[in-house]
């Protein structure tokens, strides 16, 4: 029988890395709540169509990336490659335009068929924020700016750079795909066949190339700026206005695109050096059609997603788990009262690791394993005097407390 193991592109997560993802959306979630951005979940899978509506037929994800399957019932379904989807179709299906604005933070697992990389997984995971049902550029400074405040309070803000463009209004995507047009059909030799296929299909998606041909021609393309109208460069420089009322810091990108017809306006990447070439940890957009192409009303949206993994490698060691006071019981009855001195001390807020059985030899042993801070120690001879030993295992210094002052004493330990 086969050695089993993890999928390709999948792993546990245990012990400090566990630890490390569960703090850092802890912290994220906590920022989140200030801002008044309350808690979604979406199921992790969803009717296909969802995806293909939302992602495009000529994406990389939807082409390449997603997990597809068909149900018992002849259902095509798709593990969710991204957030942003499943809270419009919400939207939607859940009745939602009357509760507008809808401020929302969630997080979870997403699910791509990518190359396994440092940093990108097949099964990764991911916190996001969306702002639903406001048009106005206060928005995109306020979803940005929350961004900025998760990063401060991860203690990675320092490693970022905020990137920012405008994908412009209706008008202005449509005046600068017809420049995009005509510049890359004058270099269709020079490019790739991906960028060749996605020139008739959706040229701006050719900006986002990484492949060395694509690079050269793209240096010398038209720029977005230049093509966009008076409302939308009006609608750009509120955001800018904003974000420097906060002093929030950015560098302008203007190659920076998202290729789907729904996005307009803000588009902006935290990235950062610290993870070479994969250095995007947290980016977003507004997304005003988004619900609208997946058969909702008309209904503005901007937003953003983080990805945890990526997060959690420029964040660097996490912070150490509490070292745990050990109770080590010996014989019968001290091994009894360890199980109610245990249920009693983690009321009062101690971490607690009971050591089960085996001794006093077997028992520190176990506490030096774990970390212990100390050690108590629980025997017939203290439980004759109603009292138990309590051992620092870093001095090794040792006292006899009365079992009803023990809560009291360890509180130095919490």
């Amino acid at each position: 029988m086969a050695k089993l193991q993890p999928v390709r592109g999948t792993h546990d997560l245990i012990g400090d890395e566990a630890r490390a993802h569960l703090a850092l959306i802890d912290a994220a979630r906590t920022v989140a709540v200030r801002y008044g951005y309350g808690p979604m979940a979406t199921p992790i899978f969803e009717f296909t169509d969802v995806f293909q509506r939302t992602l495009g037929d000529t994406s990389d994800i939807v082409t390449k990336e997603m997990y597809t399957f068909e149900d018992k019932g002849g259902d095509s379904l798709t593990l969710r490659p991204e957030g942003t989807a499943g809270v419009a179709r919400a939207v939607i299906s859940g009745g939602l335009r009357n509760e507008l604005p809808l401020k929302c933070f969630y997080n979870g697992p997403m699910f791509r068929h990518e190359r396994p990389q440092k940093g990108r997984l097949r099964q990764f995971h991911q916190i996001g924020a969306e702002l639903v049902g406001v048009a106005e550029p206060t928005g995109d400074v306020e979803i940005i700016a929350l961004g900025v405040d998760i990063l401060d309070a991860l203690g990675v803000l320092s490693e970022t750079t905020l990137e920012l463009n405008t994908l412009g209004d209706g008008p202005s995507r449509a005046a600068y795909r017809d420049a995009l047009v005509d510049y890359f059909t004058g270099h269709a030799y020079s490019l790739s066949d991906d960028s060749r296929e996605r020139l008739t299909r959706n040229p701006l998606r050719i900006l986002d190339s990484k492949d060395a041909r694509d690079r050269a021609v793209i240096a010398d393309a038209p720029v977005f700026e230049d093509y966009l109208s008076e409302d939308a460069r009006a609608f750009f420089d509120a955001v800018r206005t904003g974000l420097d009322t906060l002093e929030i810091a950015y560098t302008l990108n203007p190659r920076l695109v998202r290729g789907l017809d729904y996005y307009s306006h803000t588009a902006f990447e935290f990235t950062t050096e610290a993870l070479g070439a994969q250095g995007t940890v947290l980016a977003g957009g507004r997304y005003d059609g988004l619900i609208e192409t997946m058969g909702g009303p008309a209904t503005p949206g901007v937003g953003w997603a983080a990805g945890v993994e990526r997060l959690a490698m420029v964040i660097g060691d996490p912070t150490p788990a509490p070292r745990p006071v050990a109770l080590v019981g010996m014989g019968e009855a001290g091994e009894r009262e360890t199980v109610r001195l245990a249920r009693e001390l983690r009321r009062a807020g101690l971490t607690v690791e009971l050591l089960y059985k085996g001794g006093l030899t077997r028992g520190l042993r176990r506490a030096d394993r774990v970390n212990a801070a100390a050690a108590v120690l629980i025997g017939d001879d203290e439980l004759g005097r109603g009292a138990v030993t309590v051992r620092d295992l870093d001095s090794g210094e040792q006292a006899d407390v009365a079992i009803a002052d023990l809560t009291d004493h360890l509180a130095a330990y919490r």
